[in-house]
């Protein structure tokens, strides 16, 4: 099975290329979601605080690829190309790729930008302050992001508009699935 990767630093614009990918028939599944539903399932009020807790909790309650685990899982059967967007440590990148063909691919954006944009998304676990965001990066990139993003096989920088990237994803995408077709 051939798989997708996004990662990319919170705010970065992984969500905007997932929805390009989405457009053209991919199955997409959010690793942050994951951790979503598990906050809902567990009752925890979701804060950046509370779903940045819950993700480190359950790595150490179940490894540090519980995650990639979950979202694989949600995609056994699927006959879609696949993307699973959020992947954020070695450990789950080499589940993954111990379990699918993976392609990683990266979104990057400069903190500004990101914080920027997570201020006017305003999603409930957003950080709503820079101290916040900036504990956030580094929770971030002490899980391993960092890394993932270093490997990553192809990189979109956004820093342009939201159909500008969402544009580029999208002849990105379609060049692969012609690619594959031929």
């Amino acid at each position: 099975m051939l798989i997708f990767c996004i990662t990319g630093m919170p705010g970065s614009g992984k969500s905007l290329v997932a929805d390009a990918a989405r457009q053209l028939g991919f199955r997409v599944i959010s690793m942050g979601d994951v951790i979503r539903y598990e906050a809902e399932r567990r009752g925890i009020v979701k804060s950046p605080k509370s779903l940045g807790t819950l993700m480190l909790r359950l790595r150490h309650e179940e490894g540090s690829d519980v995650v990639a685990k979950r979202c694989l899982a949600l995609v056994q059967a699927s006959n879609s190309p696949v993307l699973i967007e959020g992947v954020r440590s070695l450990d789950e990148l080499n589940y993954f790729k111990r379990n699918a063909d993976v392609r990683l691919i990266a979104v990057h954006a400069s903190p500004s930008t990101r914080f920027d944009r997570l201020l006017k998304r305003g999603r409930p676990d957003d950080p709503k302050d820079r101290a916040t965001f900036d504990g956030r990066d580094l929770r971030e990139l002490r899980v391993g992001i960092g890394s993932i993003i270093a490997l990553a096989d192809h990189v979109f920088v956004n820093e342009g508009t939201l159909d500008d990237i969402g544009a580029s994803a999208k002849a990105f995408f379609e060049g692969l699935l012609r690619a594959k077709n031929e």
